[in-house]
């Protein structure tokens, strides 16, 4: 059986996903190919094209589409956020009335999408999957585990905004749900917006800005109250109408600058805000603690630990931290591309759960395209770059980065994801005081208090992060122990933590084999490994991509295949 996922039905983060037979065979993010950073706007038709030529399908072999949203959620749910906005009956007849236009815009932008690449929307059998349920079945369906307590939380979809549940025997049961005004998400993106970063783009810069605040600092009850049941955003201040906003464009009101101050502008670290970032993120584990020890409790307890996760806040890796270091919870699975890119991904398990396949757990998330050596020579020649070939590329890489020579590292299949995991990186030595800021200034052109992440040897994973639980995805933080913070200084944060990807040579046996040759150079088993992109660019996809911001960059090499250039 062969079933795509398509979406995304938000207008931005368009991507899609391909099963055969319960096994994720490609998926892929529109945003790679039209080299437009989440796409906004834009169909998956570059995704989707891509996603059949690597399975080797012809169009009509499609039987089943899956889409994440479904107005059946819609009309379920938008009762709840009715009673909660009677104070703005301008938003309760919009929510009143849209839902046959949304389904129709949805099926439109389906069945495009499907035309374009040669698909007869006629022929196959269309499914629509409530948003929070494909985010629970992307996280459950792939963990590898039975049984689970299940958590998503993003801005919203259809109208929920957060989730809780259990997978058992592949079926997902929902034990709670909050619909929006009413949003974590929300909270946390109107900060972002507040802080001066790009809503739905800019959250993970509020994450790593709040270690150099104090959340005791700024009080932001005024904006967000809970107890153990729910929570309570005050929505005169999050979205509220465009005359009580601070600019028509900004998600803030007014009364929220006279509060905290003057939206922050530039790059730099400077009070109150670092101190706004500290309460924001702050709000958001608290939050997110107290309601998963209300409703998951006892599902934790009967399913050994176990608790899948995913939704935008899901890419929180501090929040992650947090969820990890909770006595409840033993192990912790988060669905790489757990934003709506992700989406799609789980609507597609959801429908092959729900049609009776078993699903392969993800093993790896090297599902975007590939080019070979032959291929990598040939736009190479095009471009009349020079380059050199070599064997044993993998010497010759971690030589320069022993180094201390910052290295772009373009190989295999390109990641689903945020994260770069070895195949789309920069990589460069995590002990060379300095290198951090450098590549931050002349090649990703990005705010210098950022945090690069490390890449590291499985044999040393439990030495340098004092535990033993998986991440393979840089999807998670951890403390780091004492005795390892002076000796990779470039990739721990200002609170003592690193994200890491400790990599699995099943599954990426060349990355794997450069990180042990400069482990053997250098006695250091870790490299910091950031994404092969500037800022406000995707990561690239192609070779073309890659030279492109090789040559427009502070980059000197670049390895592709087993070729390496320098200027």
């Amino acid at each position: 059986m062969i079933i795509v996922g398509l979406g995304s039905p938000f207008g931005h983060d368009p991507s899609a996903a391909l099963l055969v037979d319960g096994e994720v065979i490609a998926a892929t993010e529109e945003e790679r190919f039209v080299r437009q950073k989440h796409a906004p706007g834009l169909l998956p038709i570059q995704a989707l094209r891509f996603c059949l030529e690597k399975a080797g399908l012809r169009p009509e072999a499609v039987t089943h589409v899956a889409f994440p949203w479904s107005r059946q959620a819609y009309n379920r749910c938008r009762w709840g956020t009715i009673r909660r906005t009677l104070s703005r009956p301008d938003y309760v007849a919009r929510v009143l009335f849209r839902g046959g236009k949304s389904e129709r815009m949805m099926r439109d932008h389906v069945q495009k999408t499907l035309r374009e690449v040669g698909i007869d929307p006629r022929k196959v059998s269309l499914h629509f999957v409530e948003h929070h349920l494909a985010h629970a079945a992307s996280a459950y369906h792939l963990s590898g585990f039975q049984e689970s307590a299940i958590m998503t939380v993003d801005a919203a979809g259809e109208f929920t905004s957060t989730l809780f549940g259990e997978g058992k025997g592949g079926k997902i049961l929902v034990r709670k749900e909050i619909v929006v005004p009413d949003s974590l998400g929300v909270f946390y993106t109107v900060m972002t917006d507040y802080l001066g970063f790009e809503r739905d783009d800019g959250e993970y810069k509020v994450m790593g800005m709040a270690p150099y605040g104090d959340p005791a600092r700024c009080d932001l009850s005024r904006y967000i109250r809970w107890d153990r049941e729910t929570f309570r955003l005050n929505e005169q201040h999050f979205r509220p109408p465009r005359t009580r906003r601070y600019q028509p464009d900004r998600w803030f009101s007014k009364e929220m600058v006279e509060h905290l101050g003057p939206p922050r502008n530039g790059d730099s670290l400077d009070e109150p805000y670092i101190h706004v970032a500290a309460a924001s993120q702050r709000t958001l584990e608290e939050v997110t603690l107290t309601l998963l020890e209300s409703y998951l409790s006892d599902a934790l307890k009967k399913y050994e630990g176990h608790l899948c996760f995913a939704g935008g806040c899901a890419l929180n890796v501090s929040l992650n931290r947090r969820l990890i270091e909770h006595p409840l919870v033993k192990r912790l699975f988060v669905q790489p591309a757990a934003n709506d890119a992700g989406a799609p991904l789980g609507a597609a398990t959801y429908v092959a759960a729900e049609l009776g396949q078993k699903i392969k757990p993800m093993g790896h998330v090297y599902l975007g395209p590939s080019y070979s050596n032959e291929e990598i020579r040939e736009h190479l020649r095009d471009r009349e770059i020079k380059t050199t070939y070599h064997d044993n590329i993998e010497e010759v890489s971690a030589t320069l980065l022993s180094q201390g020579k910052i290295l772009a590292w373009f190989q295999g299949a390109m990641e689903f994801g945020p994260r770069a995991l070895g195949n789309r990186s920069i990589l460069a030595h995590p002990a060379i005081k300095g290198i951090a800021d450098d590549i931050n200034e002349r090649i990703k052109y990005r705010e210098r208090w950022r945090p690069f992440c490390p890449s590291l040897l499985p044999e040393y994973a439990e030495e340098i992060l004092g535990v033993d639980h998986p991440s393979p995805y840089m999807t998670f933080s951890f403390k780091v122990r004492e005795s390892w913070k002076n000796k990779i200084p470039e990739v721990v944060h200002v609170d003592g933590t690193l994200r890491p990807q400790i990599v699995d040579p099943r599954t990426n046996p060349r990355f794997y084999t450069l990180l042990k040759k400069f482990h053997e150079k250098t006695d250091l088993p870790v490299l910091l490994n950031t994404s092969l992109n500037r800022r406000g660019e995707p990561m690239v996809c192609s070779p073309q991509d890659a030279t492109t911001l090789f040559y427009g960059s502070g980059l000197e090499y670049l390895v592709m295949g087993n070729y390496l250039i320098k200027k």
